[in-house]
């Protein structure tokens, strides 16, 4: 089974208008109001793959339910370990620019903190565990470094959606995947890349520190897959990007799921890529149909 946790999720109330002018009352032309959280983001793309998963994390309050029963009624399965302060609500005003004002989320006790883990105390070598999206205000890193050691204890696959010190940490308990882009790779080795083989190289060092699988994406230039033996590379597929936020999600979504599913790195590379795309060349994540518009597109060849 595939496992993903939002720790901090939301509901995202997200306001449309032609123009937001501050200092006076502004009217909305459309509103809506969706489950937010990047975990929660990985088991939507993972539903329209038509691969089970569970989605994991901490809700409380009336907005944890609301969060909980739009999950459900879209056909998602969730086991949210129940808080006792509100799930968080974050605002999203796409006017002029677009604006996000985030709320800081609930604050989770050590019980609660107790009954999550015990969620995660029975796995086993045939699931994965997806960690995505920021921490509540209480908690440090070592929540998530604690989790990943007792995962790897009981065999089971992680992937944790990081950067910078923070996936350098991770990789000595040998994550399943990690999906930096081109520049996040540069900032993690304190370099600048003159060109593929420079990225090649930085990738390949990832996996001699740990990580299985190494995807390097580099927006319009397409994306990497590095292994120890060899390289491929596809280009971005054409469309106009509308949306860019859940596009990583959407490519871990691709490349978890269908690796669970064949074992096939190549064929969850292309998925991957495919969900990321169509993620971001739509308002609001990816649906089977554009997934399915976009596979064709995805040309993957060997890079030397």
């Amino acid at each position: 089974m595939i496992y993903t946790v939002t720790v901090n999720p939301s509901i995202d109330y997200i306001v449309q208008l032609k123009e937001l002018t501050l200092g006076e009352v502004n009217r909305m032309d459309y509103d809506n109001k969706l489950p937010g959280g990047k975990g929660i983001n990985v088991s939507r793309i993972l539903r329209e793959l038509g691969h089970d998963s569970v989605a994991l994390g901490f809700l409380g309050g009336k907005t944890g339910e609301i969060v909980r029963e739009a999950l459900e009624h879209d056909g998602l399965k969730t086991d949210f370990t129940p808080i006792a302060q509100d799930t968080r609500i974050n605002v999203k005003i796409h006017a002029q620019q677009e604006t996000e004002i985030n709320g800081r989320g609930p604050h989770v006790s050590d019980a609660e903190v107790a009954s999550f883990k015990e969620q995660l105390s029975h796995l086993t070598a045939d699931d994965t565990v997806i960690f995505a999206g920021s921490l509540a205000p209480n908690l440090d890193s070592g929540f998530y470094f604690d989790l990943i050691k007792m995962i790897r204890q009981q065999e089971a696959q992680f992937v944790i959606d990081t950067t910078g010190e923070s996936l350098l940490k991770t990789l000595p308990e040998h994550p399943l995947l990690v999906k930096p882009n081109n520049y996040e790779l540069a900032d993690l080795f304190h370099t600048t890349f003159n060109g593929l083989d420079d990225i090649v190289a930085a990738g390949r060092k990832l996996l001699t520190m740990g990580a299985q699988h190494v995807l390097v994406s580099m927006a319009g230039d397409g994306g990497l897959m590095i292994t120890p033996d060899k390289v491929y590379r596809s280009l971005a597929p054409k469309g106009t990007v509308i949306n860019s936020v859940g596009a990583g999600d959407s490519m871990i979504g691709g490349f978890v799921g269908t690796f669970a599913a064949t074992n096939d790195p190549l064929e969850a590379f292309r998925y991957g890529l495919a969900c990321g795309s169509a993620t971001a060349f739509s308002e609001d994540l990816a649906t089977r149909a554009k997934i399915d518009e976009i596979l064709p597109q995805i040309e993957i060849s060997e890079y030397k």
